[in-house]
């Protein structure tokens, strides 16, 4: 990626307070030659912990934090759009705050940015518990079945973006799981590329049966009209 560009990351917490300090530490390691510009977004989603507090003594010690606190908590798709809609970065990389992504992975998804329009990781050898990676499995499974399509990984938070395909990007409560599908319903030539899982070492999961089964089923029917009924086209005025 060409350091010039200005880069956004964005990372949603709720309850993460232990776990900020390391991830800022890791992201200012990740980049050696810093881009001229470029800004972490910090979204606290409604956290009950001293998430908040610790978000803003990170902002006195790195000049490129900024804070966005959400009123109440809402789940990952309202944090992601919120911190979306105040990026300005040319690209937009979202990633979790619970240390299971690894900021060293980031350059490695912009170097594919100027070719693709959306770089999504496909976290490699994870570290969740069995429940969490079976859920997962049958959830991808009912989706890929449900929308015709098949992605690796479409939970992993740790995404790279060129600006435009988020500013057109209409999430939904819950949409976070079909960023693939919404992102190709624009056009976005996307790439697939493995990337690093880490255990959680503080903190518990926020994730469930319920929530990774049951709600997401009513979204992905949602998400299946949504495709059906998408139009796409090219027009041109003629003299």
């Amino acid at each position: 990626m060409d350091t010039g560009a200005k880069l956004s990351l964005v990372i949603p917490a709720y309850n993460e307070e232990e776990n900020l300090p390391v991830l800022l530490k890791e992201i200012s390691d990740a980049f050696p030659v810093r881009p001229k510009s470029w800004e972490v977004i910090l979204i606290n989603d409604g956290s009950t912990d001293r998430t908040e507090h610790v978000m803003l003594e990170l902002k006195k010690q790195y000049p490129f934090v900024r804070v966005i606190s959400l009123d109440r908590n809402y789940g990952l798709s309202t944090a992601l759009d919120a911190g979306f809609r105040k990026a300005t970065g040319e690209v937009v990389v979202s990633l979790d705050a619970d240390l299971q992504n690894d900021p060293a992975d980031i350059p490695k998804l912009l170097e594919k940015i100027p070719e693709y329009d959306v770089v999504i990781g496909i976290r490699v050898r994870r570290k969740d518990k069995f429940l969490k990676r079976i859920s997962s499995r049958i959830a991808n499974g009912i989706r890929d079945f449900t929308l015709k399509e098949k992605w690796q990984d479409t939970g992993c938070t740790l995404k790279a973006y060129k600006r435009p395909y988020i500013e057109n990007l209409k999430l939904f409560h819950g949409l976070h799981r079909f960023l693939p599908t919404l992102l190709l319903m624009q056009n976005a030539r996307i790439l697939e590329m493995p990337v690093n899982h880490r255990q959680r070492i503080y903190g518990k999961s926020k994730y469930h049966l319920r929530n990774r089964l049951i709600g997401p089923f009513r979204d992905l029917l949602a998400v299946r009209w949504m495709k059906q009924r998408h139009f796409s086209y090219r027009m041109e005025e003629m003299e």
